[in-house]
């Protein structure tokens, strides 16, 4: 019997969704737990893809670790809790192509590229979606220097370590970028908050109601007296 899950690296704990997939099976969830860890420490701080082939006659089971999502490497590699949902307005980092390359290089055996360069690409695609600079650029523009040739040297030698000095012209560049967007956002929610206030009062004014002056009322006319 296969059963699939996703762990903790190196700290997966006990769980009602564990108890319910290992349950009906009959096997120690202690147990598992203590093998998957130690399967997965060298994934500390990932979400990492983890099977068990379970042997229902004699309840015994092996664990299969897989490698992260791309999402997670890029995060661990990068030091980021997570990606962007607004990829071009709001950027998380800036990646060395020799970090896209130790990515790859940790993901290609479950890719279906045909060779290095070909994984970095896809690689580099997921920087896109999380809101990844690479080399001070796009991900999406980088494709276009990949295909072009510009790392080939870097990824036949397979480089995964990025030179100090690369390193922090390429941080010096982002904490402008990130100071930049940091200012737009600061201004774009104080634009809205001042919207909103504006918006608040004009409903309040809508509201309320408009004072009325009551007419004093005429004296009532005596009768006129007889003669």
């Amino acid at each position: 019997m296969n059963i699939k899950l996703i762990a903790e690296g190196g700290s997966m704990k006990p769980g009602p969704a564990l108890s319910q997939k290992l349950g009906p099976v009959g096997i120690n969830i202690n147990t598992v737990i203590q093998k998957i860890n130690e399967a997965t420490k060298g994934f500390e701080g990932l979400k990492v893809p983890v099977e068990l082939e379970v042997d229902l006659g004699t309840k015994t089971f092996e664990v299969k670790v897989f490698s992260p999502p791309v999402a997670e490497l890029l995060k661990r590699e990068l030091k980021i809790d997570k990606g962007s949902g607004t990829q071009k307005k709001s950027l998380v980092g800036n990646a060395s192509i020799e970090q896209i390359i130790s990515v790859a290089k940790a993901k290609s055996q479950n890719l279906l590229c045909k060779d290095l360069k070909s994984s970095v690409k896809t690689i580099v695609g997921t920087c896109v979606s999380l809101g990844i600079l690479v080399e001070n650029k796009f991900a999406s523009e980088l494709e276009k220097d990949i295909e072009a040739g510009k790392y080939d040297k870097e990824i036949k030698s397979e480089r995964t370590q990025t030179p100090p000095e690369k390193k922090k012209e390429l941080d010096k560049y982002f904490a402008n970028i990130k100071a930049e967007q940091d200012k737009k956002l600061k201004l774009e929610q104080a634009a809205k908050e001042a919207a909103e206030a504006e918006k608040k009062a004009a409903t309040e004014k809508a509201g309320t109601p408009t004072a009325v002056v009551a007419k004093p009322e005429e004296k009532a006319k005596e009768p006129a007296k007889k003669k």
